[in-house]
Order: C-alpha cells, then sequence, then structure tokens
C-alpha cells in the first residue's frame, strides 16, 4: 500500500524560545520554536486596535525536517545579527543566522557527533541533545549522551594570533569543537540533571548539576541526598577544564539551575520542594516550601513562611538582577527576589503569589517590562510587568481587593470553571466580535509585594497578546456545523467540522477547526449575464462631514490593484460617521453590452436614469479623492462622478479600446488593448473645492514590448523608497557580499513549504523612515508620507516598476514570469527597449508565458506589508515584499521581493477550447471569442473591512481568502463551498454590514457576510471553547446533532481505601497545613450543543471517585426503534483504580441520547441522557467499539461480545488476547485492537457460529498509541502510530510467504511524523475532478486518514497507486539532494522509521513526504523542467500530479 503524508495544519505548540537580534541589530526579535517550526516575531507598540496593548508580529516562519531539541542564540563577533545555535537529534548542532538578502534563514555551520564511539555502544539514546551559550558568547556547550560535552568555541577579534591551525579559512567565527567525557572529571559524573554558564568568571565556568547514585521517592529512607554540582572553568586555547567548585549531598528531588546574573552571581538551585542558593566562597542558603522534605532530606534548610508550593515543572526567568518570574506546573505566576546583605551574600528568599496564568513550557524575558509565556497546553501570552514601590505600608491591602475584583470580572466573562461545571445555563459564552476564539486568555492578579531593602515593590502582570494553539490534540471527532446557510444545505458531499480535544488542566477546552470558510449568505439574486462587478462609496446622501480626511480607497480595492490604508484615528471617531464614510452607494454591474447601476441603501434598486455610462460594458469603477468621487472608466472614455452626477467627462481614443484601469489616489492609470499606457490626475482648483477634473498626464516610457498588464500602488509603510538609508556601519557587512547574494539569487537557496517568512527590517532607517522618530502624533503612528508607484509587465517578460508622476524606472526584473524565488532588482542602466534582444535566448528555452493579472497591495499592522500576487498562465504566484538596500548609490527601489509557498490551484479545467487572451477571464459567458475585446475581470479582489480583516479575495477555479492581520503571518482560506468564483467585491451596506457579494458560476450574485464566530487568523478558521478543564474524549452523536464530553478535574485527595477482610472502607489522612496531599482526577461526561458550545443544562453525569474514564465512543447498537435496525448510543468504559490492595474493576456505561420538552427559555435542553445499563465488571474496561450491531468490550486480557436487549447485556462470544488493548475500531465484522506493548491484532466475529476468533496479528513488540483502517478501493490496510512518533501500514496478505499464511499482518509502509498521533479520522475523497471525466475512478473508493498530533498539529495520509508513487518518488530524491534544507537537515532521514530498539526488519518507506515533494511547486520554471527532466517527464505533468491529490480531496 503506497500512501503520501501532508501536513494540513502546522504545529502550534510553542516549547522553545529566545530574545535576540535576530532580523537585525536595531531591533530584537523573540524566536520560539515548537516542534519543527520556527517563528520570528517582534513587539509592535503602535497597534491599530483600540486596545493599545501591544502585540506580537510575525516576522518571519521557517519549517525545519527536524525536531529542535534545545535553542540559543549567540553574538558571533563582527555579525550584525544574532546567530541560533540548533540542536537535533540524536546529537546534532546547527548554527543558522538571518539571511537579509532572500529573506531566509541561511546555515553557518553544522557539527554532527553521531559517531559509534560517542555512543559507548548504547542502542537507544534518551538523552536530549542540551545546549547552552557562554553569557559572553566564548563559547556554547552541548551535553550529546549523557556523557560527552562538545565544546564549540567562538573567535574572539583580540585571540585572532594565537590560533594556529585552524582550518576553517580566515572568515570563520567558529574555531574547531573538542569534546570533554565527563566521566574523566569525575568518575561519579553521570544523570546529568542540567547545566548552565555561571555569571562574572574570567573563563567560561559551567556548573553541572548531576545524581551520581541514583533514588526516588520511595527509597528516600535508606538513600537520600543524592545530587551534587560540579564547576569547571574551560581554557578553550589550552584545552584544559579544571574543576574549580564542588558540593555534594544536595536533596534528591533538584531538577533545575538557574544561574544568577552579576552582581550578585552564584546559582540558584530548585528542588521539588524545596529552593537552595549556592555560591562558591558562601555558605549555602536553602529553605523548604512544604513539608515533604521532612525525613527526605539532611540539608539544612529554613522554612519559607506563608508558602505551600512544589517546583516540578516550573518555569523561570530572571527579569532584573536580584528578581525571578517563576511560573508553576498549575500556571501560578510567583516573583522571587533574593534578599542579599552588605556582602552580597544572599541572606533570605522572597517568595510573592502575583498572577495566575497559561502553563508554562518556556519562559524568557523580552525588553524591560515584557514577559513571554510559551505553552504546549495552551495559548502562549505575552505578559506586561509593572512594578510599584511603595513608601507606606498601608496600601497593599487596598490594592489588593481591587485586583481581585479585576480578576473575578474577567472570570464572569470567561465562565469560571465552577459555574461552568454545574451546568449554570445563565452563563453564556458570548460569540461576538469581542470576544473572538483566541481571546480566551485570562489572567488572574493578586497583589503582590517584594521587600528589596526597604521598599516593596508591588507586581502586576497583564495579558497583551496571545499565540493560539490548539494542541495538545488527545482526541477528535467529525461532526456537522450548526449553522450552514440554506443555500448549501443541499451540497452532494457534507461540510463537516472537527472537534478536537485541546489543552490539559485549566487549559482544556475544545477547538473547533474548519478546512474551509463558509459565508453566512444573506440574500441571493439571479443576475445572468453579469461578469464583473464593482461597489462604490457615495456619501452625497448626507451632509459632508468636514474632517481629517481619510487616505482610504476602495474601488481599486475592487479591482485588487492599488489601494490605501486607512488613518488611525479613523479607528476612534464616532461610529455613525464613520459608517457613512465608508457606505457603498452603488453596485455597478457589467454586462457584455450594457451596465447596470443599482444604487444599495436600505433596498437595492436600480438607477435608470443617472451621470454613470450604461450603454456599454465597464472596464472599472471606483472611488478617488479620499472617497468623495467615482471613476467609472469604460472601454472609450472615463467619467468623473460625485453621487449620480457627473462631474466630467473625457473620451478617449488612443487607437483601440480601453481594458484595464488601476487607481492610486490620485492617480488613475488606463491601458488600452493594444498595451498603450497613460494616466490621469484628479485636480481640485482652489475656490471651494468646487471645480473638479481629471488632467491626462503621458508618460513617457517606451511603447515596445508591449504592456500586457499593469497595476498602480499607493505605499505607506515607508519601505518603497529609492533613498539609501542612513549610512551605518552595521550594514557594511552586507554590502561586501553583495556578489555571493546575486549567486544565490540566480540559483537560490529554498525556503521549505507551508512557511509564511515575513518583513526584514535589517535596515536601521526602517523604523525611521516610518516616521518613528517624528514628534508626537505623527512618531506614534509610525507613519510615512503615501509615495506612488506603478508596476507593469511587458509580454517578453519583463517587469518593470515605475515612480509616480514622474515614471522613473526604480525596478527591473527579467523573466518575471518564470517565478524566481526572490525578485532581484537589475534596474541600473538598463531600459526596458534593451531587454529585447534578450527575449531571443528565453524564446530557445520555449515561449515565455504571458502574465495576466498582477497586483500589489499592502496588508498587515499599519499596511506595512506589501504584497505581490501574479496570475501567470496556468498558475498564482505570490511574493512579499522586503526591505533590502545594498548601500549602492544608484537611485532604485530599495526592496526586494520574496516567494511564498501556497497550495492554491490556477489551473483551469482542460476540456474548454482555447480562448482569446482577452476573453479568458469571462471562462464560460460570453462565447464570441477574439471578435470584441472584453475589459478583463480582475482574479484579485483587495478588500479592506469584511468583519475586521483586510486582504485579498483570489477568484477563479480555486477561491481563496488571503488575509494578513496586524499578527503578521499571511493566511490563505479555500471557500470551496460555492464552486468557481468569477468576481467579488466588499460590500458594506446597513443590511450587511462589513459583508461582501460575489458571483458564482451559475450567475447568482450572493451577498453575504463572513462568520465572526471563527477566527480566521490561524492556520484554519478556528473556533477554541475554554472548558477549564481537561478533555479526554469527544464524540459526536449523530442522531441528535450534540457532542457527548468527557472531561476532568484535579482535587486534593486525602483518603486512602483499606481492605479489612472483604469490606473495603476508606481511611482519612491527617497532615498538617504545609503538606501538599496527591491529586486525584474526577471524571465526568456531558453533552454539547454545537449550537452555542455551551454545556446542556442538566445533562452531566458524574462519576464515583477514582473511577477514571479509559474510553468513550458513539457506538451503533442493534434497535427495534429505527428503520435501519441499528441505533446511535454513548457507550463510555471505566476503570476503579484504588491502589495494590484492592481489585481493581469497571464499568460499562450505555447512555442514550433523548429528546425531551425544552424548558422555557432554554431551547437547548432539549436532549438529555438517560442511563440504560451501568454496571460493574469483572475487570477494568479499557476499549470498546461496536461491531455488527453488537457492542465489543476489552475487560482486562479478555475481549467480550455483547448484545444489549431490554437495557441489559448479554454475552454472545469472547477471547483471550495480549497485555492490555486499549484501543478498538471495527470495519463490518472485522475488529482492529492494540495492545499497549503488543501491536496490533484482527479478530473476526462469525455471527453464525457466535464466536470471536483471531485471524491474525503482528508478532513484533510494538508500543501503541492509536490505530485506524486505511482504504484504499479494495484493499484495507491497518494504520498504527506508535510511541517513536512513527506511523506503519500493516496489512493482512495470506498469499506472501511471509506471513505464514496469514497468521502475521506484514509492515507495508512506514513513516516518521516527528510528533505523537493520539487521535485518528477518516473520510472519503472529494470527486476530485469533474464527475464526467474519467479521472475520479481513480478517487472513487479512498479514503483519507486524517490524525492530530500533540503538538497541536494536523495531517493526512491519502493512499495512491504505485505508479504515481514511484514516480513521485523519484522527484522526492531529487527534491532531497537538489534543494538546500534549513539548518542542514536531510529530510530522507527525518522520515525514516525511528526505533529506539534494534528491529529485525527494515524499514519499508512507502509513503512520500508531502512536504518535501510540495516544495516542487516553489521552484522556478526553469528548476522544475531540470527536475522534471532528471526524472524522465515534463515538469506539468508532475505539477498535475503533486495538486490533484491535496486540493480536490482535501475537506
Amino acid at each position: 500500500m503506497y500512501a503520501v503524508y501532508r501536513q494540513a495544519h502546522s504545529p502550534t505548540a510553542i516549547e522553545f524560545s529566545v530574545y535576540c537580534n535576530f532580523i537585525s541589530n536595531v531591533e530584537k526579535n523573540l524566536v520560539v520554536a515548537g516542534t519543527s517550526q520556527l517563528y520570528v516575531y517582534r513587539i509592535i507598540h503602535d497597534v491599530e486596535v483600540k486596545s493599545r496593548k501591544e502585540k506580537l508580529e510575525q516576522v518571519a516562519c521557517f519549517s525545519l525536517f527536524g525536531n529542535v531539541m534545545s535553542m540559543a542564540s549567540v553574538q558571533l563577533v563582527g555579525a550584525n545579527r544574532d546567530a541560533l545555535l540548533l540542536s537535533f537529534k540524536d546529537a546534532k548542532l546547527s548554527v543558522v543566522e538571518y539571511d537579509p538578502g532572500t529573506h531566509d534563514l541561511k546555515t553557518l555551520s553544522l557539527h554532527f557527533f553521531e559517531e559509534p564511539e560517542l555512543r559507548d555502544g548504547f542502542v537507544q539514546n534518551l538523552h536530549i541533545p542540551m545546549v547552552r551559550v557562554d553569557p559572553e558568547n566564548r563559547c556554547a556547550v552541548m551535553l550529546v549522551y549523557g556523557t560527552q560535552l562538545v565544546v564549540l568555541p567562538f573567535r574572539k577579534d583580540t585571540l585572532t594570533d594565537e590560533q594556529e591551525g585552524v582550518v576553517e579559512g580566515p572568515k570563520s567565527s567558529f574555531l574547531p569543537s573538542y569534546i570533554i567525557d565527563v566521566r574523566e572529571l569525575d568518575e561519579k559524573l553521570l544523570n546529568i540533571v542540567d547545566m548552565k554558564f555561571l555569571h562574572g568568571y574570567y573563563e567560561p565556568t559551567l556548573l553541572i548539576l548531576y545524581e551520581p547514585n541514583q533514588t526516588w521517592p520511595g527509597r528516600v529512607a535508606v538513600r537520600q541526598d543524592t545530587c551534587s554540582i560540579v564547576a569547571i572553568s574551560l581554557n578553550i586555547m589550552q584545552k584544559v577544564h579544571p574543576v574549580i567548585w564542588s558540593l555534594s549531598n544536595l536533596p534528591f528531588d533538584c531538577t533545575q539551575v538557574m544561574a544568577v546574573p552579576k552582581p550578585i552571581g552564584g546559582v540558584v538551585v530548585f528542588a521539588v520542594n524545596s529552593l537552595l542558593y549556592l555560591n562558591q566562597s558562601v555558605p549555602p542558603y536553602g529553605v523548604s516550601l512544604n513539608t515533604q522534605t521532612t525525613g527526605t532530606t539532611a540539608f539544612p534548610l529554613r522554612i519559607q513562611e506563608e508558602v505551600k508550593i512544589t517546583l516540578d515543572c516550573s518555569q523561570s526567568s530572571f527579569i532584573g538582577s536580584d528578581k525571578m518570574v517563576i511560573s508553576l506546573k498549575g500556571g501560578e505566576i510567583y516573583v522571587l527576589t533574593l534578599i542579599t546583605d552588605g556582602m552580597r551574600s544572599v541572606r533570605a528568599f522572597h517568595l510573592d503569589k502575583a498572577a495566575a496564568s497559561v502553563l508554562t513550557t518556556c519562559m524568557m524575558t523580552m525588553e524591560p517590562g515584557y514577559l513571554f509565556l510559551g505553552s504546549r497546553l495552551g495559548n502562549s501570552l505575552l505578559l506586561k510587568y509593572t512594578e510599584k514601590y511603595q513608601e507606606n505600608l498601608e496600601k497593599p491591602p487596598a490594592e489588593e481587593d481591587k485586583e481581585k475584583e479585576e480578576e473575578t470580572d474577567e472570570e464572569k466573562q470567561e465562565e469560571p470553571p465552577s459555574k461552568k461545571k454545574r451546568g449554570d445555563s445563565s452563563t453564556k459564552l458570548t460569540a461576538g466580535k469581542n470576544q473572538l476564539p483566541d481571546e480566551v486568555d485570562e489572567i488572574e492578579v493578586y497583589g503582590s509585594e517584594a521587600a528589596s531593602g526597604t521598599q516593596l515593590a508591588t507586581y502586576s502582570f497583564e495579558v497583551c497578546d496571545s499565540i493560539l494553539n490548539i494542541g495538545p490534540c488527545a482526541g477528535a471527532s467529525m461532526g456537522e456545523p450548526a449553522f450552514l446557510s440554506e443555500e448549501f444545505q443541499t451540497n452532494p458531499e457534507p461540510d463537516l467540522e472537527i472537534v478536537v480535544c485541546s489543552g490539559f488542566g485549566k487549559n482544556g477546552g475544545l477547538s473547533v477547526l474548519q478546512r474551509s470558510i463558509r459565508p453566512q449568505v444573506v440574500t441571493t439574486f439571479e443576475l445572468p449575464g453579469c461578469h464583473d462587478m464593482w461597489t462604490v462609496i457615495s456619501n452625497e446622501v448626507k451632509e459632508k462631514v468636514k474632517e481629517k480626511v481619510k487616505e482610504k480607497d476602495k474601488p481599486p480595492a475592487a479591482e485588487g490593484e492599488g489601494e490605501t490604508p486607512e488613518e488611525e484615528e479613523e479607528k476612534t471617531e464616532p461610529a455613525p460617521v464613520e459608517d457613512d464614510k465608508k457606505k457603498h452607494g452603488f453596485l455597478i454591474l457589467s454586462r457584455e453590452d450594457s451596465t447596470m447601476i443599482l444604487q444599495t441603501g436600505q433596498e437595492i434598486m436600480e438607477l435608470d436614469t443617472s451621470g454613470f455610462a450604461t450603454q456599454g460594458p465597464t472596464v472599472f469603477a471606483g472611488n478617488i479623492g479620499d472617497n468623495k468621487y467615482i471613476i467609472q472608466v469604460s472601454p472609450m472614455g472615463i467619467r468623473l462622478l460625485e453621487g449620480v452626477t457627473q462631474l466630467h467627462f473625457i473620451p478617449v481614443d488612443l487607437g483601440s479600446p480601453i481594458v484595464q484601469c488601476s487607481v492610486a489616489d490620485p492617480y488613475v492609470v488606463i491601458m488600452t488593448a493594444d498595451g498603450v499606457v497613460t494616466m490621469f490626475v484628479l485636480k481640485t482648483d482652489s475656490y471651494m473645492g468646487k471645480t473638479h477634473r481629471l488632467a491626462l498626464q503621458k508618460p513617457q516610457i517606451a511603447a515596445q514590448p508591449r504592456v500586457i498588464t499593469l497595476c498602480a500602488f499607493r505605499d505607506v509603510s515607508g519601505m518603497f523608497t529609492t533613498e539609501n538609508k542612513q549610512t551605518c556601519h552595521t550594514e557594511d557587512q552586507d554590502s561586501i557580499n553583495t556578489v555571493d547574494d546575486e549567486e544565490e539569487m540566480l540559483y537560490g537557496d529554498c525556503n521549505p513549504a507551508g512557511i509564511t517568512p515575513t518583513k526584514d527590517e535589517s535596515h536601521p532607517g526602517y523604523r525611521l523612515s516610518s516616521g518613528a522618530l517624528g514628534g508626537g502624533s505623527e512618531g506614534r503612528l509610525g507613519r510615512a508620507e503615501p509615495t506612488h508607484w506603478c508596476m507593469m509587465v511587458r509580454e517578453n517578460g519583463v517587469m518593470e516598476i515605475y515612480q509616480l508622476p514622474d515614471w522613473r524606472l526604480v525596478f527591473l526584473v527579467k523573466n518575471f514570469p518564470v517565478g524566481q524565488r526572490v525578485l532581484v532588482d537589475s534596474s541600473a542602466g538598463q531600459s526596458a527597449a534593451q531587454g529585447e534582444g534578450k527575449k531571443e535566448e528565453v524564446t530557445r528555452q520555449g515561449e515565455i508565458p504571458l502574465v495576466k493579472e498582477v497586483a500589489l497591495v499592502s496588508l498587515g499592522n499599519n499596511h506595512c506589508r506589501p504584497y505581490l500576487l501574479v496570475h501567470v498562465e496556468q498558475e498564482l504566484l505570490i511574493y512579499e515584499a522586503f526591505p533590502y538596500d545594498q548601500q549602492q548609490a544608484q537611485s532604485n527601489l530599495k526592496v526586494r521581493f520574496k516567494k511564498m509557498p501556497h497550495n492554491i490551484n490556477f489551473r483551469e479545467k482542460k476540456s474548454k477550447v482555447k480562448k482569446d487572451k482577452k476573453a479568458e477571464g469571462q471562462a464560460g459567458l460570453s462565447e464570441e471569442g477574439p471578435t470584441v475585446v472584453k475589459g478583463r475581470v480582475a482574479r484579485f479582489r483587495y478588500f479592506e473591512d469584511i468583519s475586521g480583516y483586510s486582504g485579498v479575495f483570489i477568484c477563479g477555479p480555486s477561491p481563496h481568502w488571503m488575509l494578513v492581520t496586524s499578527r503578521g503571518a499571511m493566511r490563505l482560506h479555500p471557500m470551496t463551498i460555492d464552486g468557481p468564483i468569477e468576481s467579488f467585491s466588499p460590500f458594506h451596506n446597513i443590511n450587511c454590514p462589513k459583508g461582501f457579494l460575489y458571483f458564482n458560476k451559475q450567475g447568482e450574485l450572493r451577498i453575504s457576510v463572513l462568520p465572526t464566530y471563527l477566527s480566521y487568523d490561524a492556520p484554519w478558521p478556528v473556533r477554541k471553547i475554554p472548558l477549564r478543564c481537561t478533555v479526554h474524549y469527544v464524540s459526536y452523536h449523530v442522531e441528535s446533532k450534540v457532542y457527548a464530553v468527557c472531561t476532568s478535574v484535579k482535587d486534593p485527595c486525602t483518603r486512602i481505601p483499606r481492605m479489612t477482610g472483604e469490606e473495603k472502607e476508606f481511611e482519612t489522612i491527617d497532615r498538617d497545613e504545609r503538606y501538599i496531599p496527591p491529586q486525584q482526577e474526577n471524571f465526568s461526561i456531558q453533552l454539547i450543543s454545537p449550537v452555542s458550545w455551551e454545556a446542556i443544562p442538566n445533562t452531566r453525569i458524574d462519576l464515583e471517585e477514582w473511577e477514571h474514564v479509559t474510553c468513550m465512543k458513539t457506538v451503533a447498537l442493534r434497535s427495534q426503534e429505527t428503520v435501519s435496525g441499528l441505533k446511535g448510543y454513548v457507550a463510555a468504559g471505566t476503570c476503579l483504580m484504588q491502589g495494590e490492595e484492592v481489585t481493581c474493576r469497571g464499568r460499562i456505561l450505555i447512555l442514550d441520547v433523548i429528546e425531551v420538552v425544552p424548558e422555557p427559555g432554554q431551547p437547548l435542553t432539549k436532549n438529555k441522557f438517560k442511563v440504560l445499563y451501568e454496571k460493574e465488571q469483572k475487570g477494568p474496561v479499557t476499549a470498546l467499539c461496536h461491531c455488527s450491531g453488537y457492542l465489543v468490550s476489552a475487560i482486562g486480557q479478555k475481549i467480550f461480545l455483547w448484545s444489549l436487549k431490554d437495557n441489559d447485556l448479554t454475552g454472545m462470544a469472547f477471547i483471550d488476547t495480549q497485555l492490555y488493548i486499549h484501543q478498538m475500531f471495527s470495519i463490518k465484522n472485522f475488529i482492529l485492537a492494540a495492545d499497549v506493548m503488543k501491536s496490533i491484532s484482527l479478530l473476526r466475529y462469525q455471527p453464525e457460529s457466535k464466536t470471536l476468533s483471531l485471524i491474525s496479528r503482528d508478532a513484533k513488540p510494538l508500543e501503541v498509541y492509536s490505530v485506524e483502517f486505511m482504504v484504499d478501493n479494495n484493499q484495507l490496510g491497518f494504520l498504527v502510530s506508535d510511541r517513536d512518533q512513527n506511523l506503519s501500514v500493516y496489512m493482512y496478505l495470506p498469499e506472501a510467504k511471509e506471513s505464514f499464511g496469514g497468521m502475521r499482518l506484514l509492515r507495508r509502509a512506514d513513516f516518521n511524523v516527528g510528533a505523537h498521533v493520539n487521535a485518528f479520522w477518516r473520510m472519503p475523497c472529494r470527486g476530485a475532478l469533474d464527475t464526467a471525466t474519467k479521472k475520479t475512478l481513480a478517487w472513487d473508493n479512498k479514503h483519507i486518514t486524517w490524525f492530530a498530533t500533540l503538538d497541536g498539529g494536523l495531517g493526512l495520509l491519502l493512499p495512491m497507486q504505485e505508479k504515481t508513487y514511484r514516480r513521485l518518488l523519484m522527484l522526492q530524491n531529487a527534491l532531497t539532494t537538489m534543494l538546500p534544507h534549513h539548518a542542514g537537515l536531510n529530510p530522507k532521514a527525518f522520515r525514516m522509521l525511528h526505533a529506539d530498539r534494534r528491529q529485525l526488519q527494515n524499514a519499508v518507506r512507502n509513503i512520500l513526504d508531502g512536504e518535501l515533494l510540495n516544495k516542487y511547486l516553489y521552484l522556478s520554471t526553469m528548476e522544475r523542467s531540470e527536475l522534471a527532466k532528471k526524472i524522465g517527464t515534463t515538469s506539468d505533468i508532475v505539477s498535475i500530479i503533486i495538486i490533484s491529490p491535496f486540493f480536490g480531496l482535501v475537506l
């Protein structure tokens, strides 16, 4: 069985963070890593939104073929930016840095230590390669295999003379690395727990915390205080490393060390129950945090008053030289102050509870006052902390009360867990605009004082921003969306949404994900024959309000061409005024030979008489002059209107009709069918502002080669500039390498698919040009003066950018349509005419494709992110502009464009006859061919505020929304629900606020809005529902359309069960008040309605104390009530764990979801649980499923088959199995059972003889996480995910010799996902192409198997035919070697089956890596043909093969 793997949603969990000068020395960036993704953020202070809180903006994102195990940053000598050190399994280290010339990662050096002699003969390696960097950037160390310390020295300027024998050449920043075996320092130096560099030493000094003789809590009575520390001083030149300080007999539960910065120095050691401060010449100081330390350690500890905490799983970060923020495993945030005496030795700790926040995985102090909490278990947060020093001591209590109130207010809006759990119907989760899914991060505030000297400091924390995380995805279920416009309810293929269990503990909840955008249709009109439309703003209705002029330009928007961001002040104006300013007054529909003008007010009506031209088609319509005026362009003329009155009409005869127009207020650029370009400017004469006209300005540009498309652009970000930035020494380094950069551009270095790299601000002047230095409000808004530009493409493939109004050429790219990865300016001394001679070379390689349309739009925060969209014959290219200044004197545009990967299919169906180029836009609307030269229909439609989002709507066969918010990441969401879309326009109207209009293929005009309960600023449209407790299982009950959800909360446990004879009784344990009791999970099952995503009142079933739910599913059992003879029930299996003395039992619960009369005012209460069966079983019930209408349960080591009759279960059959079955799935009468250690077994139920029998099983041991079936027409595979993050496909092949007549299942495919998979689900493939074509047969009965990972990612496996597999395998092998991969990682090695134990079987592979294959689409045309030639086919065929599995078929 062959398949292809694809990551459909990149992982969202964050595990590592560093704060460094990643992009440039001017500004610091937050770099975070999670699984295989690296994201770069910057803090933005001038946010558009009202809240005025600082936000994180994503600047770049890179995807790696390997999981980051550890990360650190270092400032190398003479570099303009910091480099990152990334370590990977088992012992690899890559040093990477940002490359300003390509806006990508470049690898500086690679270090590999996986030699067998370093492994000591061990086959499996459990040790994570830990990287630590000396605070003064003298060297880095990496601990590999737990015993080898790799030292990587960095070159210092002062030392350059002394280093002989350095092979790396003159420029290398690295000296040769060397390895220290730590056992040579001391043979007991084993089991290293943590290590850090100390501050304030003359040479790099590494402190190691280790445990030579290990112990555990049950052995503490006889062996305790087993931890030790040792500090070694690294003399890099002599390669000697003396031990300068050691201390042993530290408590056994030490978990990590934190080096204290100067002037105090030394180290704080975290143990689970105590906190120690150690320094070389000072007596140690330690405190106990709870009474678990009594009797478990002899280390002298003082009692820390008023604190009862444990420090396991805690994260910490210094926010001052003597203050540290600590986040505990429950999310509580404490501020620890080290109180010192005159001798700089610590004499006391002061711990203070300051807030409660997310469960933290990594913590990073950013610029003063900001703290980043990265999390795997919840959303990552940017916190702002403030300290207030207070002289008088009376104030704190009041302060505390005030903050307590804040806390409760926040809680009210967010549903506190207590209310939620009681099923209180009054708490409502508002689905309004104010609470989008990613705003569920609250922070509870507590008063906090910290004595420093004599002053008291109160700390308060507030959340500024959060990064959405849907992981860890423990379970998943498919369901139907509650709201779907009736227009789409008849679609043959149902639209489904995925509900995943996210988070843990108080960060737990459900995430509802949709693959595509589903518009909410307000109304539909049948208007056949319209092939284009525009909406224009008209404010003639109301008296014009005199106020600050807005720079806002909707219409080019409609055309998807120029556009201009709105002014900041606008947001704060009173709403009604703003509304009047933005309402669309007219809708203009262009037909083949006429134009319809509709006035859009309370109702929409056609205007018969107006200043608009209606006799012929319209080429373009839009606003100009700050939305005061409307222009309408017809093939033979231009009209300027104010409302319905025509102010100015210019007949235009340039020898052929006008086919394209683009506006960058106040310029109007038009182009005729013959490629003649001309420009008009809006002129306003002085008196009364009444005389308005369009003045012609003929541009002085070459007429040949012909211009085929253009776009005017208005830039307000200040990025588009021809001035050199301040000559600043930091940039010199880059200017030296310009030659290499050119090389790099030509041959490219490549960016992995699925990434959104973004803006580079390597220019010191970048922020300055945005007015950041300007005084007062201008500085705050960071605005630049608007500049105007015009981009045009000629038919010989040259793209040019001219500066308006004087049409000066500032940027030129040859062979533009081939899609280079980076567009580099070569305008120096090159005019368009000279480009002519070049055309021949291209022609020889094959005719250069024609560009159909370009759009340059600025999106993102304050419109600082220009994007370029290009429609080349069969393809869409998206580029992002980034500033690049080579410090050359010539006055070219200081910008480059970086290609963005995407998956949008622009290939038209082949059935149509090739059309005339001009007519192509209106695919099937008018078949007259070349006789009439029509205006083009723009595919790229810019919009500015549709439900608060701005971006570009991409029309065509595969319609997509491209959104960029102030978060800065480009999001592409498909909108497949209504088929191909012909044209689109934003529409803001009383009855359709901030909505949009579009025409589908059937000529239906739909007036729609974007549902606001979803957040679209995420890889998939998502809605996160906080439940504030761990969600274990979710299951959709089809008949009643509700979800059953199993959750648990942790409560302290103070009773122990004891057996006295046959009786069981509970003994209550009394301990002192500083004792921390163990936690016990309390489970409950409840119904949640997808209408409002609230728990349905009174449906909650609480399980007994000590009782754990081990499985919960919707099962179809036999029933007389339904026609089909099967009915859906919710079944749960439980296990009652009460220690070693009590026999383990379990229960099976069968619940029916019944309909009842809802309570008044509570429509959701129409569904209720009815318990049909809940009886104790002989052992723990560990897995459930259904098979031919019977219930199958795994109880202990047996699997039983039951039939449900009269609310009782009757046993039908049973079979003995392996150790512990924890997952079961069935198809027809086959049952697939997964064992926790012993792989999978396939069973069959035979109703005639009522027997359960084993057909086949996998004989090799395997720690299974989850299982699912793979369906490929008539082949059935068994998909297994395991502990080593692999996916394997097993098959039952009795004919094969090695299966011993079918007794053994054979592994037929395997693959390493790089993340743990716990949840699978399956869906049939969509009829990918046309139903008529024969191609569909290939997809007839294939299923896509989807899965969700514990890192918050989603992926899929798609079965494929062997022929396709073989062809793509050759391509994959070619791509592996041809492309440079980030951090020098090898995709082949990463995707290889990973096994901790030696296995006797080789990897089978047979699964392709779609992430790597996808990069093929990211290559330029020449690179593609070259690769395709290598594997003996053509690039077209390859592109179609790669595209087809991923487009039509996915959700």
